[in-house]
């Protein structure tokens, strides 16, 4: 904040919820002019821009959804200097007659927020924000800042060449978020799976992700027919019924919002106590940015997966199948076989995504499955023999189910019909059960000794695979669980209210509703959750007391101070 506000060039790398957009917001405030905020989406515009109001703070944005006379007004206040924050898109930034209009202003700072979707490399590529290095030519002199939350050593470059940004210092701070718990099983009966894991959340809000839009809408179905109140949200739906499920969302508790990826960027509700995936990302950034909307007050909240072999071969078909240049589909079967190592590891898998950015990390986090409840290994060098065995007497042309058929000797109509039957890798692995086979399958393509066809869907021997087919190299696996272990109690401690702490710190919630509901806004953008539970564990006598609480400053104070100082006293008896 202090290199900006002495007119310093920047770039911001901060894990969600650890205060990025303050590290504008707050130069924005002590530079002369009002700052030019660059956000993709108009919901993230609108929940920052209602944030800054509530804290007294003059701010504004500028988009498609703003009627003619609301832009109007916009336009007035930016011209007599009243704002401090001006929220825009990329797109409108970079017309020529919004950048006249800019130049007849004060410019105290321009911010690129979600800086990431400059980068071809990066999982949100978006063309337009191309041209914002423009705004150096454009607007020499006045301090510019990139900012994201997830970006890898590769992106972070891209992202300073592309905006020009060599000469900014650049800041880095830790990618971990320890009040998020990683859990990663392996996907039996997804919903099933799905339904046992909210169980654990009753009573909070959270986002579950499915790669399909079909998928999105029956798994919602399914949810509220489980007596799960679910709504859904995919790029397909009606617009007005889309915004109306992601308000809902927003604004009331107890609600699983079921999505594709087209719902998250930007989205501000602190208090997302779950992620869960019932398919798998495409890359451990997309995977890192999408449960990192959990928990963005600090409290404990849980990323949860469900995926099988048969999401490595989908996305690599999706990969295959785009019309992105070969280098490019080259970096994104990386970045998938990335997290696919992630989700097949034995080892803490928090130090395993760090380790992806570029941050080391002792291990041992205490807080993942892996850690919680760490995997039993077994010596699979023979099985893993067998099967890459089986993949290259089968001439590399099919998928895990037929392979694994001839290893376990079932003479299926395929099987009869290329003659497998015949071959010697037939039935020598029947002491293996069907899903042990799939785990090693699953394993052995992480590891690398397997690749997937992104065309068919196929299973390719990589060189690394010919130490172990000659007997020079020993493989350990992981031992499938027979079922999902939980750690709820572990996991919940922090969070945990004492009885009495607990029914004051509902009445709080309760109030917070009605003020909210009142000026149809967020919870959230009255009070954090962090806030309230501080209220209820040591309640304030006064409002000076009060006014020294987490979350609390003077404009919040003086607007809903009184109101939740009479819910204390009532709850004490006064």
């Amino acid at each position: 904040m202090r290199h900006v506000v002495a007119g310093g060039d920047a770039v911001v790398l901060l894990p969600t919820g650890a205060g990025k957009s303050l590290c504008y917001q707050v130069p924005a405030l002590c530079r002369p002019g009002v700052a030019i905020i660059v956000s993709p989406l108009i919901a993230l515009m609108r929940d920052q821009v209602e944030a800054l109001r509530q804290q007294g703070v003059e701010a504004a944005a500028l988009n498609s959804a703003l009627t003619a006379d609301e832009q109007r007004d916009v336009r007035d206040k930016l011209y007599s200097g009243e704002l401090k924050l001006l929220y825009v898109a990329p797109e409108r930034l970079m017309t020529p007659g919004f950048q006249q209009m800019l130049r007849d202003v004060r410019i105290s700072l321009f911010a690129i927020d979600e800086a990431h979707c400059v980068s071809q490399w990066g999982h949100d590529f978006r063309p337009e924000y191309r041209q914002l290095s423009q705004i150096a030519e454009a607007f020499p002199g006045v301090p510019r800042m990139a900012l994201t939350a997830t970006a890898d050593p590769q992106t972070r470059a891209d992202i300073i060449e592309r905006l020009q940004l060599k000469e900014g210092r650049v800041f880095v701070a830790s990618f971990d978020r320890p009040n998020i718990s990683y859990t990663i099983v392996r996907r039996d009966n997804g919903k099933e799976q799905l339904r046992q894991f909210l169980a654990r959340h009753e009573g909070k809000s959270g986002i579950v992700y499915c790669l399909s839009r079909k998928k999105v809408e029956e798994t919602a179905e399914w949810l509220n027919d489980h007596g799960i109140r679910a709504l859904a949200y995919h790029a397909g739906m009606d617009a007005r019924v889309r915004s109306r499920n992601q308000d809902t969302f927003l604004t009331e508790e107890n609600l699983a919002l079921v999505a594709t990826v087209a719902f998250g960027m930007g989205i501000d509700k602190p208090d997302v106590r779950y992620v869960a995936h019932l398919d798998m990302p495409g890359s451990v950034e997309a995977y890192y940015q999408e449960t990192g909307r959990a928990g963005r007050d600090g409290d404990p909240s849980e990323a949860w997966m469900a995926y099988g072999l048969g999401d490595v071969a989908q996305r690599s078909r999706m990969i295959g199948e785009g019309d992105a240049p070969e280098e490019i589909k080259r970096i994104e079967r990386s970045k998938l076989n990335a997290l696919h190592a992630i989700c097949e590891t034995t080892a803490c898998r928090r130090q395993a995504v760090l380790a992806h950015f570029g941050e080391a990390h002792p291990g041992n986090c205490g807080n993942c499955d892996n850690c919680l409840t760490p995997a039993e290994t077994w010596d699979a060098t023979e099985a893993a023999r067998q099967a890459l065995s089986a993949i290259y007497r089968t001439g590399q042309t099919f998928g895990a189910g037929h392979v694994i058929d001839v290893l376990r000797g079932k003479t299926t109509d395929k099987v009869i019909s290329f003659s497998h039957n015949n071959l010697a890798v037939f039935d020598v692995g029947t002491d293996i059960d069907q899903k042990t086979w799939q785990s090693v399958f699953r394993q052995l393509t992480a590891m690398g000794f397997i690749r997937v066809d992104s065309e068919f869907g196929a299973l390719k021997l990589t060189d690394e695979a010919r130490p172990v087919l000659r007997g020079e190299q020993a493989v350990l696996l992981r031992k499938e669980a027979p079922k999902q272990t939980k750690k709820d109690a572990r996991r919940d401690k922090a969070a945990a209210l004492g009885e009495e702490a607990h029914g004051v710190f509902n009445a709080l919630r309760a109030e917070r509703a009605r003020i909210a509901k009142a000026q149809g806004v967020p919870p959230y953008v009255v009070f954090h959750d962090s806030t309230l539970r501080a209220m209820a564990e040591a309640p304030p006598a006064t409002l000076d007391e009060m006014g020294g609480l987490p979350g609390i400053g003077k404009a919040k104070l003086e607007r809903y101070g009184a109101n939740f100082l009479a819910v204390l006293q009532s709850a004490s008896g006064q």
